[in-house]
């Protein structure tokens, strides 16, 4: 129904007009005018959400992911006989949920698909009136991480949650804070509402290698930056989402882990004063993970790499302190000339770069600066390429301790970037974060930091080992994954918009693209695509009858057979040809040892895998068999 100003104007005196005649008084009307109204409903918050069911089926359904999906959590021991923790599915979270979903009657025997969850607001234009989008990313666990970097269907966009917007003069209201945190969960929950029934109770599902399976979901890691996982978590900016260490002394080793059950107790214990200033602790926030079973959302957090180390601890903080300690010693103008000593033109952020970078050689993997860095704006790429040259560039200008403390985050990083991890690598993760926080302290000696160094990003390094040991290799799960999704989901479509209203434009664009990746695994499955266009052409006119009569589906090994051609059936047995008792069938097929070929058979199922099966120990060991076939 459309209807002008006037007529929307007529129907609010109506309504005015029988309020009071119902209540014997003239009542304030329900809008004032037309402007009222269409205001009042532009004001209000939309999320724009996908059906999450419908998008985890077809994602668990696609068979471009076959030979690369784990079936069930594994323990992978190599040859040297120490664990290794590579995929999700490698890591114990995904056994400990697969544990308690075994230990379920409803459940018992379902496969566990984890849904890993990201979301980053973005920014597509600051000159043009800085609009902003805030996408959320789902993915499942069971791809593995190398499928997760590259597939553009193994992570996806799932919503594009509401951004309130409030006067300046309001902007740091509690109230409007609270509200925001409050619509931002009632908004993730609300989008996986659709999975909740299937945390508890089986789909079932098709899965890539074309088999139906049992399938119990579960809440996954979340990717998410530094400000983004305070918001998750509910907790106090400066603190710790994972951990209960105070702001001012972040390094506290010994600090308790936050869970779900403790701060439930501390909301039900302590005022909101309290909680605030002793625990960090929002105490009207909820978060999203209390609306499903066995998630928690301060254990699912996951490492970030990029905005923790790469551009947190490396770019924000080191390079920074570096130039300030050069001024801070050398003064304005001696800093100036050791840095155009170091560096001819090139900016980091406003922080000079060496000249030995831009005089780097030519070295396959190592990226030229020819010109320096004069970048305004870093990404991720150009923060990695930096630390390959920076550590050689400085030395010599600034103190041995300096140049082990970059050393020694150096080395962290570049393990904790391995796409597997064993115990060893583990081990050596640790004692590069010692030597870190040992040479760290000459930040302090010189001055740079004299109130100490307690930053929420370098305390997370240290839950980097035991965040391995939960979810496998941090590659899989870093914000790399959704800041390169933006460009595709967000940032190509709202250039193609015409900019007014764009948000509809842009979920269009990604609706067609997601249906033409839908289509092209069709006929990829069918061999519509194994060859070009003009080898169809000819086909398709007649041209190459060789190509024609062999398709994509015809077996190798099938010859034609001479004579006339005959019609075949199939026929099912009205009764099975055997008796159902194992030692009869075993009389009857000559075969005295069917029932322990049946035990090993068992056993490579129940507990085989690639590095172990039923040969392996002693028939004593194999399950018992007593039932009829």
């Amino acid at each position: 129904m459309e209807s002008s100003q006037g007529d929307v104007d007529k129907l609010l005196h109506i309504l005015e007009a029988r309020e009071t005649l119902k209540h014997g008084d003239a009542t304030h009307p329900i809008f004032d005018d037309a402007d009222h109204l269409h205001n009042t409903i532009d004001a209000i918050d939309a999320v724009h959400a996908r059906d999450t069911l419908a998008a985890v089926r077809n994602m668990v359904a696609n068979p471009e992911f076959d030979g690369s999906f784990h079936y069930k959590p594994f323990e992978e021991y190599p040859s040297t006989g120490k664990r290794r923790f590579s995929d999700l599915m490698s890591g114990r979270w995904a056994w400990k949920q697969s544990d308690l979903i075994a230990h379920d009657p409803e459940t018992h025997g379902s496969m566990v698909v984890p849904i890993i969850l990201g979301a980053d607001k973005t920014t597509v234009s600051v000159a043009t009136g800085n609009t902003e989008f805030h996408p959320v990313y789902m993915s499942i666990g069971n791809v593995t991480n190398g499928v997760r970097h590259a597939h553009g269907e193994a992570v996806i966009p799932i919503a594009f949650l509401a951004i309130p917007k409030v006067a300046r003069e309001h902007a740091d209201d509690n109230a409007f804070r609270l509200f925001r945190k409050q619509l931002y969960h009632a908004s993730l929950a609300h989008i996986l509402e659709p999975l909740r029934e299937g945390m508890a109770k089986p789909v079932v599902m098709r899965c890539p290698d074309g088999h139906w399976r049992r399938v119990i979901f579960e809440i996954g890691p979340f990717i998410a930056d530094y400000p983004e996982q305070v918001c998750l978590a509910g907790i106090v900016q400066g603190w710790c989402p994972k951990c209960l260490a105070c702001p001012e002394n972040l390094d506290d080793r010994t600090a308790a882990p936050r869970f779900r059950d403790h701060t439930d107790i501390q909301v039900e214990s302590f005022d909101a004063v309290t909680l605030w200033d002793t625990f960090g602790t929002v105490a009207d926030v909820v978060p999203f993970t209390r609306h499903f079973p066995r998630a928690d959302i301060h254990q699912l957090l996951s490492p970030d790499l990029l905005h923790q180390l790469i551009k947190g601890t490396f770019k924000d903080h080191l390079v920074t302190w570096v130039e300030e300690y050069l001024h801070e010693v050398h003064g304005k103008a001696e800093a100036e000339r050791i840095m155009d000593d170091i560096d001819r033109r090139c900016q980091f952020a406003d922080i000079e770069i060496p000249e030995r970078i831009a005089s780097a050689p030519t070295f396959p993997g190592l990226r030229r600066f020819p010109e320096g860095c004069k970048f305004k704006q870093w990404t991720g790429d150009d923060s990695k390429a930096l630390m390959k040259v920076y550590l050689p560039a400085i030395t010599g200008h600034v103190p041995a301790r300096m140049v082990k403390c970059i050393a020694a985050l150096l080395d962290f990083c570049y393990l904790a970037r391995r796409p597997s991890h064993d115990t060893d690598t583990l081990q050596l993760m640790d004692e590069a974060l010692a030597r870190f926080h040992l040479h760290r302290m000459v930040f302090i000696d010189e001055g740079l930091r004299p109130d100490g160094i307690s930053l929420p990003c370098q305390h997370a390094l240290l839950h980097y080992v035991s965040a391995i040991r939960l979810f496998g290799s941090p590659n899989g799960l870093c914000s790399s994954i959704t800041e390169s999704k933006h460009i595709r989901a967000v940032k190509k479509p709202w250039r193609r918009s015409s900019h007014n209203k764009p948000l509809g434009q842009i979920i269009r664009t990604n609706t067609r693209l997601s249906k033409l990746a839908a289509i092209r695994v069709q006929f990829t499955k069918r061999g519509m695509l194994d060859s070009d266009v003009i080898t169809a052409a000819r086909i398709e006119a007649g041209l190459d009858e060789d190509l024609a009569n062999h398709g994509p589906d015809e077996g190798g090994d099938v010859m034609d057979a001479d004579g006339p051609c005959a019609d075949s059936t199939v026929t099912l047995a009205a009764v099975p040809a055997y008796t159902v008792d194992v030692a009869a069938l075993s009389t009857s097929l000559h075969k005295p040892h069917v029932s322990s070929m049946i035990e090993q058979f068992l056993y490579n199922q129940l507990y085989g895998d690639e590095h172990h099966c039923a040969d392996d120990v002693l028939p004593e060991m194999w399950p018992l068999f007593g039932g009829n076939i």
